[in-house]
């Protein structure tokens, strides 16, 4: 591996561990929000947006990381 293959594969996991971290703190954040007796819908639908949003980019980095498989 080159030291720029590694690099890249070594940023990519930093990124992947950021967007997991994020995505945890969306998920508490609306388990707050629905626990709490409050009429912001709006709100809600758009942490809920966004972590859907933040688990697509982990899908796609995630797949970055796998190696290629040769049939």
């Amino acid at each position: 591996m080159t030291d720029d293959a590694f690099d890249e594969v070594t940023s990519l996991q930093a990124r992947l561990e950021a967007l997991r971290g994020e995505h945890r703190d969306l998920d508490e954040a609306i388990a707050r929000l629905a626990d709490s007796p409050s009429d912001d819908e709006l709100l809600l639908r758009r942490l809920k947006k966004r972590k859907l949003a933040i688990k697509d980019r982990i899908t796609v980095v995630e797949r970055m990381l796998q190696p290629d498989d040769l049939a």
